[in-house]
Order: structure tokens, then sequence, then C-alpha cells
């Protein structure tokens, strides 16, 4: 993997070494350290491994070989519920039987027992993405950048201080797109996580990341800051998704 930069003096938040996942018609390697507090943007071809990078960090995928630490601690055998880490994924998750409050809830208690202060804690939640009085509501009453919300409440409630997010903005009109990227990152610097979302599209990267990393065919082939990354000629896939071609 190429990484035209040097944050040697930077605190790692996650270090992938030959992390290696093996399906039955692929094999998947990934290698990377990304800095506590940043914010990266995850970009490549549709199936070449980005989700499987996900679940990978957060636990959902095992690997064969190679190590994963977060916050220099190696995860093996710990499952997903006792990593840092918090993923939202691009169909939400959320259970339409439940409130909006109760599937924010969740992200506290699975069992939903909540004491009064941390149902305040919801209620905080859903202020702060601009949800604020919609607890009662039900999903179904609500349109997908609401859904998208909802999710995002529950991730902050965890209080993790990883947050993966795959395809954020896959279901958004372009005005969404640009205020939920803005929410996001005032949450980020509010917060300090780190972040790392999935996008193919090249506008969402100016918007919230400070640096990006391409992945092509089951690896990672370019991490780099942000005007590295947008500069960059030499990798024809990525000259492709950057829309340099010809």
């Amino acid at each position: 993997m190429r990484d035209p930069s040097h944050h040697g003096a930077e605190a790692t938040a996650i270090r992938l070494a030959s992390a290696t996942v093996q399906f039955e018609q692929k094999r998947l390697v990934f290698d990377c350290a990304i800095p506590t507090g940043a914010s990266v943007a995850v970009t490549g071809p549709s199936g070449a491994g980005k989700s499987t990078l996900f679940n990978v960090i957060a636990g959902f995928q095992p690997i064969r070989s190679g190590t994963v630490e977060i916050f220099g601690k190696d995860m093996a055998g710990r499952e997903p519920a006792a990593r840092p880490v918090s993923v939202v994924f691009q169909e939400n998750n959320l259970f339409v039987h439940l409130t909006v409050a109760q599937n924010v809830g969740l992200g506290i208690d699975p069992s939903l027992r909540l004491r009064p202060a941390e149902r305040e804690r919801v209620e905080i939640a859903l202020t702060r993405v601009g949800l604020a009085g919609y607890g009662h509501r039900m999903p179904a009453q609500l349109s997908g950048g609401e859904r998208q919300r909802v999710a995002l409440a529950r991730a902050l409630v965890r209080n993790r201080p990883i947050l993966l997010l795959d395809e954020p903005f896959a279901a958004l009109d372009p005005a969404m797109r640009a205020e939920m990227a803005a929410l996001l990152s005032e949450l980020r610097i509010e917060t300090q996580s780190t972040l790392l979302f999935i996008t193919h599209q090249v506008e969402d990267l100016p918007r919230l990341a400070d640096r990006a990393m391409f992945i092509d065919n089951g690896a990672i082939v370019l991490m780099a800051p942000l005007e590295a990354f947008l500069a960059e000629r030499q990798l024809p896939a990525l000259a492709g998704f950057l829309g340099f071609d010809g």
C-alpha cells in the first residue's frame, strides 16, 4: 500500500497488518494505520472490499491471519459488542415495530430498560441530529434522511470512539447529503471520534474527509491526505473514480 504521508508522531486508532479474509472465490488482505481523530473516506469499485474492511474492523468478519489492533490492543477473539466501534449501515437497521426513541435507546441497552438519565441521553442525541420531538414516531413515518439520522443518534448514544458509516449518504438528495456531511463533521470534532465512511461520490470527500483510501481488488492500494489523494494520477482505477479518464 502506498501512503505518501508520514504521521509517525500521531496516535494510531486502527492498525491492520496483513489482515486476511478468505472467501470461496476471493482473498482480501488489508494493511493500514489510521490516526486517532482522522476522518477517512473509503472509496473503490463495487465489490472491491470496502464493506468487508468495515466488517473486519468491527468484528463481524473473522480474519484468517494477520492482526487487527484498535488503540494498540489486539482484537483477536473480541466480539463486535466488546470493540470500541459503532457501525451505521447503509440500510439503517431500524426496527419498524419500535419508536424512534426506542430504536435509539437500543444503543444504550438492548433490553430497553432505560433509567431517566438514559432516556434523557436519547433525547439529547435526537436533538443533536435535528430530530427533537421525533421520539414517539415510527420509522415508517420518516423520510430516508430522517431514518439515517436516527441510526446516527443510536451510534452517538453508544459513545464509541470509532464510527464506521457504510454509504451514509446513499439514500439522500444532494441538499441533504451536504447537510448530513456538515452534521457529521460537527459531531466528529465535538466527540473527537475517529470516522471512516464509505462513499462512491467524489464530492463527499472534501465535505467530510481529511484523508482518503482507495480499495481495489481486495487491498488498500492508496491511503493519503485528501489533497494528495485528489491529485493522484498514477492509479488508473482511482483516476476513473476521480473523473480523470481520457
